[in-house]
C-alpha cells in the first residue's frame, strides 16, 4: 500500500467510520472534520504549492480517495469533505492574487468551506443554457437567479457561481465568487435526498445581489471555458467514487458470503454466488484500470475529454451492478437502514447523474469521437 493510500485509509478508520452513521442521520458533515483533514494534508494534495496545495496531481489524488473507499468512506462523504476540488481550480487557475488569498489558501487549510453553483432549476447539464445573470453597475455585479442541487451549499462560505454576464450561448458566461452573507443572497432550502446523505445539498437563491467586480474569476464572458477545463477532473473523481463504493462493497459481501451459513454451508459454497462475486471483481477492475489509465493520460497532457466520459460510464456501472449485487447477497440484512451496503446502494444511484448525466456524456462522446455530425 502507496503511503498515499495508507494516509487515506488510516484517517478513514480514525476520523470517520466511527461517526459516518450519526453524520449520515444529521444530514452534514462538522466542519472540524475539514480542519483535521486539512492538517493531515488531504485537502489540496493536487493544488499547486503557490495557491497553498501539495505540489500533486490527479493521480495523487485517487491513490488518497481509493485508501479512503477502502476503509469505508462513502461517496456522500467524499463530495462533502473535497467539496472545494469543484469550488477552487477555477479560482486557483484564473483568479487574482486576492482572490487565491482569501478563497483557495483559507479552504485548502479547512477554515472556509466552498460550493459550485452551475446547475438550475430546470437547467439540469445544460450549463450554456444558463439564466442567472449579473450585470454590471460600476464596481459591483448584480446578480438575480437560482441555483439547485448544490453541494455544501448549506455549509458553504462561498459559492463560485456561474452567472450570464454576456448574450445568450456558452459566450456569455462568468464566474463569480458570492460570498455568504450577502444581502438578497439565501439558502432557500436544505435538499433531502435518496443517498449522500451527509453531504448537504442546497437550493440557493439571488435577488439584486451586489458582487465586487473583484470577485470576478479570471476574464468577463471566459467562464464556459473555465467550468469545462475542470469537467476532466470532475468526472475522474465520480468514476473514482462509484468503483469506490464498488470495491469496498465487494470486499464486504465476500466476506459477509464466507461467513454467512445458509442450509448448513457458507454462501459462498454455491456457485451461483461464487460467480456473481467474480462478475463484481470484474467489473470492479476493469473500471478501476480504464479510469487510471485516462487519468495518466490526462497527466501527460492528451485531450481525455471523450475518454472522461467513457471512464465515468464504466465505473457508473459497475458501481450500479456491484451494489445492487452486495445487497442481494446480504440478503435482509443488506436491507436494513445503517448497513454500510445499504448506504452504498444508495449513494451509487447519484453517480451517473451528477457531474453530466451519463446520456448527455455519451452524445458528447459520440462527437468528439467522430461518430455523429
Amino acid at each position: 500500500m502507496s503511503d498515499l493510500r495508507a494516509l487515506g485509509a488510516e484517517f478513514v478508520r480514525r476520523e470517520v467510520v466511527p461517526y459516518l452513521q450519526e453524520w449520515e442521520d444529521a444530514g452534514e458533515i462538522p466542519r472540524e472534520l475539514h480542519r483535521t483533514a486539512a492538517g493531515q494534508g488531504l485537502l489540496g494534495i493536487s493544488f499547486p504549492e503557490e495557491v497553498g496545495g501539495g505540489g500533486g496531481d490527479v493521480l495523487d489524488t485517487v491513490e488518497l480517495q481509493e485508501g479512503m473507499f477502502e476503509a469505508g468512506a462513502s461517496s456522500g462523504l467524499m463530495a462533502g469533505l473535497f467539496t472545494g476540488g469543484i469550488a477552487l481550480p477555477h479560482i486557483a487557475a484564473h483568479g487574482s492574487p486576492d482572490l487565491v488569498d482569501r478563497f483557495v489558501r483559507p479552504t485548502l487549510a479547512g477554515e472556509r468551506i466552498g460550493a459550485l453553483g452551475v446547475t438550475e432549476p430546470g437547467g439540469g447539464s445544460d450549463v450554456a443554457g444558463i439564466r442567472t445573470t449579473a450585470r454590471r453597475e460600476g464596481d459591483v455585479y448584480v446578480v438575480n437567479g437560482a441555483k439547485t442541487f448544490i453541494t455544501s451549499g448549506v455549509r458553504g462560505d462561498f459559492v463560485t457561481t456561474a452567472v450570464r454576464t454576456g448574450g445568450a450561448g456558452h459566450a456569455g458566461l462568468s464566474l463569480l465568487v458570492i460570498e455568504k452573507g450577502a444581502p438578497g443572497f439565501t439558502v432557500d432550502r436544505a435538499l433531502t435526498k435518496m443517498g449522500w446523505h451527509c453531504s448537504d445539498t442546497a437550493e440557493l437563491s439571488f435577488v439584486d445581489v451586489e458582487v465586487p467586480v473583484a470577485n470576478l474569476v479570471g476574464e468577463e464572458n471566459a467562464g464556459f471555458y473555465y467550468i469545462a477545463e475542470q469537467f476532466v477532473v470532475e468526472r475522474l473523481a465520480l468514476a473514482v467514487h462509484a468503483y469506490g463504493i464498488a470495491a469496498r462493497s465487494l470486499e464486504l459481501t465476500a466476506a459477509y458470503c464466507r461467513d454467512r451459513e445458509t442450509f448448513g454451508k457458507p454462501l459462498i459454497a454455491n456457485q451461483v454466488v461464487r460467480h456473481k462475486l467474480v462478475e463484481m471483481r470484474r467489473q470492479v477492475e476493469v473500471a478501476r484500470a480504464y479510469t487510471r489509465e485516462v487519468a495518466a493520460r490526462h497527466v501527460r497532457g492528451d485531450s481525455v475529454i471523450a475518454e472522461v466520459c467513457l471512464a465515468k460510464q464504466t465505473a457508473c456501472d459497475a458501481a450500479t451492478y456491484v451494489c445492487d449485487q452486495a445487497v442481494q447477497l446480504h440478503g435482509g440484512t443488506g436491507y436494513m437502514h445503517g448497513t454500510e451496503v445499504e448506504r452504498h446502494y444508495r449513494d451509487a444511484r447519484i453517480l451517473p447523474i451528477g457531474g453530466g448525466a451519463t446520456e448527455v456524456l455519451t452524445d458528447l462522446a459520440a462527437k468528439l469521437l467522430g461518430y455523429a455530425r
